[in-house]
């Protein structure tokens, strides 16, 4: 499904947060739900959840609420996660072995299909469904698997240069670990993880 043009990054944000509650929902065995119940679950105005719903087309009833499933598929296709998306990760550090590990991935679309290093200790090793591979080869695995997606787990140091090959290999999303802000072309997707930032900002609200 293709979304509208100009819809704000911070709506598309949300939308995720509303298909895992979605699929909580559908395990629990509810089978409608209505914009109120999802704020209560969530946190958010039903307004605001029926706002960012809206830019995208109408998907219940007025007095109905909306079909689950219909919601949590509609809402896949949106984000387009109703398909496989292979990944790779580069690092493969404490940080690189828990992504390469972590079983969550397969159910919600996304698959890593490749684990890189340069550290001749870690190449060759087995993490998760992969043998790390050397990061000589990043570019043509690349290349030859589709991949569009990548989880970089590297140091700061190394995160930019890095970055520069996968986007030139053809990588036009990127998670990104590394306590740096990279430099990137306006057509690839950056999204940081920092937990000391996260850490830094709770912080600001203990006493």
């Amino acid at each position: 499904m293709a979304s509208p043009p100009g819809i704000p990054d911070i709506v598309i944000g949300r939308l995720p947060i509303y298909l895992r509650a979605l699929t909580q929902m559908l395990q629990q065995g509810h089978t409608i739900t209505s914009s109120h119940e999802l704020g209560q679950r969530l946190g958010i105005s039903s307004a605001q959840i029926r706002k960012d719903l809206s830019h995208f087309g109408e998907f219940g009833k007025q007095g109905t609420g909306y079909q689950v499933d219909h919601l949590l598929n509609q809402l896949k296709g949106i984000l387009q996660v109703d398909r496989e998306w292979p990944m790779v990760v580069v690092g493969a550090g404490d940080l690189g072995r828990a992504l390469a590990h972590y079983r969550g991935f397969v159910a919600r679309g996304f698959r890593v299909v490749g684990v890189f290093d340069t550290d001749p200790a870690k190449v060759g090793t087995v993490q998760g469904e992969n043998t790390v591979r050397d990061i000589d080869g990043l570019e043509d695995f690349i290349r030859q698997n589709g991949v569009r997606i990548a989880m970089l787990a590297v140091p700061a140091e190394a995160a930019q240069a890095v970055a520069d090959r996968l986007i030139v290999a053809g990588v036009r999303a990127i998670l990104n670990y590394a306590p740096i802000t990279l430099a990137t072309p306006a057509n690839v997707h950056v999204q940081y993880i920092d937990p000391v930032m996260h850490l830094q900002r709770m912080t600001y609200y203990l006493d």
